[in-house]
């Protein structure tokens, strides 16, 4: 099995499971190759708001995407925008350098 070193970062993002949709195509729009995505709840921010946090869905949809480092701010602006990151309750995203990589195929 061959590997190859690249400069490349890994996306997490959790989001609200309404807005996962419109948010996987933001970010493959924007330049993501690909987006491995599963289903979560989450727990901590809703219980600590009260009667407001009973607005916030605890069902969760967490995105993770690998992109090559040019790539990644345009990519996690599009996650975040789509995702209404910028408001309490929405979810979160983060961003992790991947020393190495198998198996991953750049986008043409």
């Amino acid at each position: 099995m061959t590997s190859e070193k690249k400069t490349m970062d890994l996306i997490t993002a959790v989001v609200r499971r309404s807005r996962a949709d419109a948010t996987l195509q933001a970010a493959l729009d924007a330049g993501a190759p690909g987006i491995t995505y599963f289903w979560a709840r989450g727990t901590g921010v809703k219980e600590n708001l009260g009667y407001a946090g009973s607005l916030i869905e605890s069902e969760k949809q967490v995105l993770m995407v690998v992109t090559d480092q040019p790539s990644t701010d345009k990519v996690i602006a599009a996650i975040a925008e789509a995702a209404n990151l910028d408001l309490p309750g929405e979810g979160f995203a983060y961003v992790q350098p991947v020393t190495r990589a198998v198996g991953f195929v750049k986008r043409s």
